[in-house]
């Protein structure tokens, strides 16, 4: 088998979805956190792990994504086609932009808009994984955070931030393949909203 690994696990988090009485109306009224950490939707909720086919679309191929693009449902339907993968129910997606994982805060990056959001939603992704998350500035003043404020909050799909994918690129394009198992869990913890992890792909 070949394997592709981050080299800086530590930079990764697996944010939770969890709703608040202040900060969503996902749940009206509803304590969610206490003393020491929320009461649900933590990441010991993964604990067992996840291992499920993992797709990678590489929307970076020839050059990074321009400073504020987000990312749409098209660039993600020509990705699958320009490789020859489709995404289907069950699939962890990857989706990789070209830039860095830790921009300098405040400057113009790309991202995710709340289109690719919701094609993610009709074809049932259940988990996110990428270099970049929300585009910078937003989009849509209205939705400014489709990723956080919408697939984490609303519909509670773990995200895996800063991933690294430039090595799972290379490997997926010397392979022809760009879909993969993959395998990845947060330590065994109670109470926590987001951890490091280190996915691993499995070719």
């Amino acid at each position: 088998h070949r394997t592709t690994t981050r080299t800086r696990p530590t930079s990764t988090r697996w944010p939770t979805g969890r709703p608040t009485a202040r900060s969503t109306p996902v749940v009206p009224g509803t304590r969610s956190s206490r003393r020491g950490g929320v009461i649900f939707a933590s990441t010991a909720a993964f604990a067992a792990g996840i291992v499920t086919r993992g797709v990678l679309l590489d929307l970076a191929v020839d050059e990074p994504l321009p400073a504020g693009y987000a990312a749409t449902s098209r660039d993600l339907e020509q990705a699958e086609e320009r490789q020859g993968v489709q995404v289907r129910s069950g699939d962890a997606l990857a989706i990789r932009l070209g830039w860095p994982t830790t921009p300098v805060s405040g400057t113009p990056t790309p991202g995710i808009s709340l289109d690719a959001v919701r094609w993610m939603h009709h074809r049932e992704v259940p988990v996110y994984t990428g270099g970049r998350g929300d585009a910078f500035p937003p989009l849509d003043p209205a939705a400014p955070s489709p990723l956080h404020g919408v697939a984490l909050g609303r519909m509670a799909m773990p995200l895996i931030d800063a991933s690294q994918l430039d090595d799972l690129a290379t490997v997926c394009a010397e392979l022809r393949r760009y879909s993969f198992l993959l395998v990845v869990a947060p330590p065994r913890g109670h109470g926590m909203t987001g951890s490091p992890v280190n996915p691993i792909a499995l070719f």
